[in-house]
């Protein structure tokens, strides 16, 4: 037992679990915490952004990067209300971020005096974007509760979690007993009953595939032992990019997947939402599905699969491939090299233009460099044609679509790993959602490159207002800045690239020079990538 405040109990807590990095702004509601963060020294590094937004993205990068939890601290109120976006994408995308929140005097909560920040009922809204929110109501709550946030976070299916301190609990100073970080329970052991029944279906397919999700990050291997045993081709969309290094034969595109869709017999899903095959390929009696999932609710949410695994997909595939000894297929090589041949055709006839912007900035990046996409017209078709090589190397905000995420959410990626290039994938629009934070690029020594094409406008809704809506253009045009003298102005490298081939040197040089590094790519319309990427029905009704 010791004596101390609030906030630096909560610091110690989180260092215990092995929290190194900090997005955070400061504020009145936070001072105690921030007064904590100084005392430790450097047991945590502070990287403060320009806006709470950016904090929260920056803790969602670094989490999608490395696997570890990403941690931001926000005054309460606005400052809270400003991560939202981001708390968003991290659920959409089961990302284990956590949110530390100010908050307003502990009496004072809900009566409605009108004090600065103060909003009704902040902790329901913590608790309806978040997997499980909770207020520390003293001092000597703060290990157990920190344990717990820490603990659904990581255990089953990982989320972002949020813990709100009073102002007056982060100042309150006594002895405080403080235990050891706390650890998940292991998930549940595959049970060995469905696994067979699995193994006998996969054995016995003649058409079988594969579709993994962000779940099988830990799980590359076993995911590639399954595929090769019974010669089943994994498709994946963001989720899953780069599980199997696309250089495989057995790795293929949504758009092959849907291909491959219409004749396959035996589906195993693996940590995915499959959603796109369920809701919009279809299902019919012909096609036997199963699932592998730790979340129960996922796998029968839109249809019940004729397999239900509820385990760890490392632990599962691990199980189903011993199941699998002595199975052996015919080789798919040339059929599947023909089928991902025949993809990139029609991608390149149809999308040439990104295909294109794409392959420069693919030709530069290493195999273990960081790609963030944010949404514009070259980043949707990067979800076809952007070959990625590792796991944790696609970045993307899931079904949230959150435009303007991926400058920032680059930036906490490139903390996380220092270690690798990171580039973030913006369009115009969305880039100026986050421009400010060219700032804190230069300021913490953030060496991720921002590449923005700029068409000068909200291009993909400029399209459909032309093209489906009789030419009613309407709040779709930009007036942009000068980006590559912005960000000189903050002393970061900026330079304007016109060709795919001058990206592609651009980006080179970028990559070699110490220090951020920002390429603007002026860019007209786009090919319609949608008729493309929404695929139709091939299955049953």
């Amino acid at each position: 037992m010791a004596r101390m405040t609030g906030g630096r109990a909560l610091v110690e807590m989180l260092t215990r679990h092995g929290v190194d990095t900090l997005f955070a702004l400061p504020g009145v509601q936070n001072d105690a915490l921030f007064v904590a963060l100084y005392d430790a020294g450097e047991a945590i590094r502070v990287i403060h952004p320009r806006h709470e937004q950016a904090a929260a993205y920056m803790a969602f990068g670094y989490a999608r990067a490395s696997g570890r939890p990403g941690a931001f601290a926000v005054v309460p109120g606005p400052g809270l209300l400003n991560t939202t976006a981001a708390l968003a994408t991290a659920y959409a995308t089961n990302a284990p971020v956590l949110c530390i929140s100010g908050q307003i005097p502990s009496n004072l909560i809900g009566r409605g005096f009108g004090l600065l920040h103060e909003i009704p009922d902040q902790l329901a809204i913590l608790r309806g974007l978040t997997k499980w929110a909770e207020r520390i109501n003293h001092p000597s709550e703060t290990g157990h509760l920190v344990n717990e946030a820490f603990r659904q976070m990581q255990h089953g299916r990982p989320r972002p979690v949020a813990l709100e301190m009073p102002l007056d609990i982060m100042a309150l100073e006594g002895e405080v007993a403080l235990p050891d970080a706390g650890n998940a329970p292991p998930p549940p052991p595959p049970d060995p009953e469905p696994i067979a029944q699995a193994a006998r279906l996969l054995a016995g397919a003649k058409t079988p595939m594969i579709y993994v999700g962000s779940g099988c990050a830990e799980a590359a291997a076993e995911v590639l032992a399954v595929a090769e045993r019974v010669q089943a081709p994994v498709v994946t969309y963001t989720g899953g990019k780069g599980i199997v290094s696309d250089r495989h034969y057995l790795a293929q595109n949504l758009l092959a997947g849907h291909e491959w869709w219409r004749g396959a017999d035996v589906v195993l899903a693996v940590g995915t939402r499959f959603n796109q095959p369920q809701t919009r390929w279809g299902l019919d009696g012909d096609i036997k599905v199963i699932r592998i999932d730790l979340d129960p609710v996922e796998i029968t949410r839109i249809a019940r699969p004729m397999v239900a695994i509820v385990a760890d997909a490392k632990e599962a595939l691990r199980a189903l491939c011993r199941e699998l000894e002595g199975t052996e297929h015919a080789s798919r090589k040339d059929e599947l090299d023909a089928l991902k041949a025949r993809t990139d055709a029609r991608l390149r006839e149809t999308l040439g233009p990104q295909c294109e912007y794409l392959d420069a900035i693919r030709a530069e990046l290493p195999d273990d460099g960081i790609y963030v996409e944010d949404l514009t017209q070259v980043g949707y078709v990067g979800r076809l044609a952007f070959p990625v090589y590792r796991p944790r190397t696609y970045i993307h905000s899931g079904y949230q679509g959150t435009l303007g995420f991926s400058y920032a959410t680059a930036l906490g990626a490139k903390v996380a790993r220092p270690d690798v290039p990171v580039v973030s994938v913006s369009g115009d629009g969305g880039f100026m959602y986050n421009v400010q934070e060219l700032s804190t690029a230069a300021l913490h020594g953030i060496d991720a490159v921002a590449i923005v094409f700029a068409d000068g406008a909200y291009g993909n809704v400029r399209r459909m207002q032309k093209e489906d809506y009789g030419n009613r253009l309407i709040a779709v045009d930009l007036l942009n800045p000068n980006f590559p003298k912005m960000a000189e102005s903050y002393g970061i490298a900026g330079v304007r690239a016109t060709s795919p081939d001058s990206l592609r040197r651009e980006l080179a040089a970028a990559l070699k020079r110490r220090g951020p590094s920002l390429i603007e790519v002026p860019v007209g319309e786009m090919p319609d990538p949608w008729s493309t990427l929404m695929m139709p029905r091939v299955r049953g009704r």
